[in-house]
């Protein structure tokens, strides 16, 4: 599969470097970026060519985008690609507002093309490890969950300028990694209820090698989420998403039940391990803690892994795990949230979608060199 790389920025590099050294369905050939300078650092890099938008989607040869900017320009370039015949996978939300997301999938649909859109750590082993692992009722029936995690707005902010424009609040930046993890396990959202907070619309730079430190910049986007989350199926959470605490990033997810209970590795990252614990016989029996085996490897940051499963998917005709309704319900759970942070009432999440199919072995095989 030909792909083109729009964004240059810090996250590409492990893209390509995965793109062209882990997967081996994947055939990077150019990138572009708001900055030529910047693409044509990453084309020299890694042996590409550096191109325009306008030239990328003009090139009959290429047949897939990613899309690797801020969440506030997804829209408008994710169209574009669309009319131009390309299939398009983006990072993070698909787009900030559910017009444009469903102005998009009904694009993709009506071209026949693929769109995917999903933060592709649930793909993880040891996340697909949960996954097994609760599908085979090692849990037993479940009960809860809990997602907790911290960031701190105030360093990423001063140098991360995306975060400051539409989108890139704590929900929809960080958020939505977790959020894709637990639909992934537990099925789509029902209702939600939320609040919202930004202790401070005015930040301070604080990184000293910036050019603007000590200068002040505007943050509007929410950089703390408390809610309560209930699945489609019945069962309720808590999710807490504190941007205004600790650097480096720590993310906690827990899935409650009768049987025991499990701790999910940080759904930003690819490493970390998958813990059970089962319910003691008694109460004088030690606890165990039992790290869960993983089928398969992947590098220690596999990112691309959505891209690649995606390039089979469009080969072998079947539906894409990060695909385009599984996006659309997160970003329509996030959303909801933000409605109920207004209203002060619970929100119902009208949108579904299908819980993605495990990953197997011999895929991973399939895609990895």
């Amino acid at each position: 599969m030909k792909i083109a790389v729009i964004g240059a920025g810090d996250i590409s590099g492990i893209y390509l470097h995965n793109m062209t050294q882990v997967f081996c369905n994947t055939e990077v050939v150019s990138c572009c970026a708001r900055h030529p300078e910047h693409a044509q650092k990453k084309a020299e890099e890694f042996g590409i060519r550096a191109m325009t938008l306008d030239e990328i989607l003009a090139d009959p040869q290429i047949e897939m985008v990613l899309v690797l900017t801020g969440a506030a320009e997804h829209y408008s370039i994710i169209r574009r690609a669309l009319l131009a015949g390309k299939h398009v996978y983006t990072e993070k939300t698909m787009t900030i507002t559910l017009e444009q997301a469903k102005e998009l999938v009904a694009l993709a649909d009506e071209k026949g093309l693929y769109l995917g859109s999903a933060p592709d750590t649930f793909l993880s082993p040891a996340f697909q490890a949960v996954k097994k692992a609760i599908g085979e009722g090692k849990i037993g029936e479940v009960t809860s969950f809990q997602i907790q995690a911290t960031r701190c707005i105030d360093l990423l902010a001063s140098f991360a300028l995306f975060l400051r424009e539409p989108g890139g609040g704590v929900c929809q930046d960080y958020g939505v990694y977790f959020l894709t993890g637990l639909v992934n396990l537990l099925g789509p959202i029902g209702r939600v209820m939320a609040v919202y907070k930004n202790r401070s619309t005015k930040r301070i730079n604080c990184v000293p090698e910036s050019p603007d430190f000590g200068k002040e910049y505007e943050y509007r986007n929410e950089s703390q989420v408390e809610a309560i989350l209930e699945t489609k199926s019945g069962v309720t959470g808590t999710f807490s998403i504190n941007g205004e605490s600790l650097i480096p990033d720590l993310g906690y997810f827990h899935i409650y039940g009768t049987k025991g209970m499990i701790s999910v590795p940080n759904m930003n990252e690819f490493t970390g391990d998958a813990i059970l614990t089962p319910q003691p016989e008694s109460f004088t029996s030690p606890v165990e803690h039992i790290t869960l085996s993983y089928e398969y490897p992947l590098p220690d940051n596999g990112r691309g892994i959505g891209v690649a499963e995606m390039a089979d998917a469009i080969e072998s005709g079947r539906p894409n795990r990060a695909g385009k309704e599984l996006a659309f319900h997160v970003l329509d759970t996030i959303l909801s949230m933000e409605k109920s942070a207004e209203s002060g009432c619970f929100e119902r999440v009208a949108s579904t979608c299908r819980i993605p199919e495990p990953m197997t072995k011999e895929l991973i095989a399939k895609i990895c060199r």
